[in-house]
């Protein structure tokens, strides 16, 4: 049996959120077949299943970038930040003017007029070009439409003992204060940096990672890690390539995630997880 591990933005989903048809398709082939799908995303776990749900797929979950871990429905692991880490962190992204969103055991909190920072951030980026903005627009409107929001009005009014805070997420348009932070943030020995694009930079449990949640599922299921497969497209995947057997980039994927895969498949928008099933998993085809 193997365990093929799929990210969502940028591999598995389609630009509206969805999944197509042809990737259901072959993903119950390969189910179908004996072998395991697992999908691995920074998404929300909340997010994730309802995304899963409205696709008919029954699979295990790693989300948060490997801090949440489920399969059955039940939870394997949780990897949560500390109070005192995430006060810290607050504190640190309410001084420079960023937005981000936090990451909870009941779904992701996002605070209200937050949004407002991003249009700004928008509003001053057309100030310095002629060029279309439209996919800073769809970033945002992305973040938006995640399943499982709820918002509320002050972050630093909120107890965080018992919400099992797994993943503070930092969206900006201003790439030179997102540069700025993730430098002064490198050297913190409590926390993980990662990222899903440019503008993204994910703040979690030190050990929280892709990578790591791909080695606990395959040891919860008895897959040898060489028995593995790990497909995605950006930062936060390269610690799954990292230990899986065999690594698939997308043609869509960064540069540096293409260098350090076992193959390349067609872009997310041309159904290239399912063209990389057929190619490399299905016996069949």
């Amino acid at each position: 049996m193997k365990l093929i591990a799929i990210d969502l933005d940028g591999t598995l989903l389609s630009d509206d959120g969805s999944i197509s048809q042809e990737n259901i398709h072959t993903i119950h082939a390969v189910q179908k077949q004996g072998d395991m799908i697992a999908i691995s995303s920074g998404r929300s776990f909340q997010d994730t299943a309802q995304i899963l749900q409205l696709a008919g797929i029954d699979c295990p979950i790693m989300t948060g970038n490997g801090a949440k871990s489920y399969h059955d429905g039940k939870q394997l692991q949780t990897l949560a930040l500390t109070v005192p880490v995430i006060s810290e962190m607050i504190s640190i992204l309410e001084q420079r003017g960023l937005y981000y969103e936090i990451y909870t055991k009941d779904g992701v909190l996002i605070e209200e007029g937050k949004k407002e920072i991003l249009n700004n951030e928008i509003e001053q980026l057309k100030k310095r070009t002629t060029e279309s903005l439209q996919w800073a627009v769809d970033i945002v409107d992305i973040q938006f439409n995640q399943h499982g929001l709820t918002f509320v009005s002050d972050y630093k009014a909120i107890d965080f003992t018992n919400s099992e805070v797994y993943k503070l997420f930092v969206l900006s348009f201003d790439t030179q204060k997102l540069r700025k932070l993730r430098s002064d943030l490198t050297e913190k020995k409590d926390i993980s940096l990662t990222s899903s694009g440019n503008q993204k930079l994910e703040i979690g449990h030190v050990e929280a990672s892709k990578g790591n949640a791909l080695k606990l599922m395959a040891d919860y299921l008895k897959v040898p890690l060489e028995n593995t497969v790990a497909i995605g497209d950006n930062l936060n995947d390269l610690s799954m390539f990292q230990v899986a057997g065999q690594s698939v980039a997308m043609e869509n994927a960064e540069d540096e995630v293409k260098m350090k895969s076992t193959y390349t498949t067609k872009a997310y928008y041309e159904d290239g997880v399912a063209y990389a099933l057929k190619k490399y998993i299905l016996k069949n085809e």
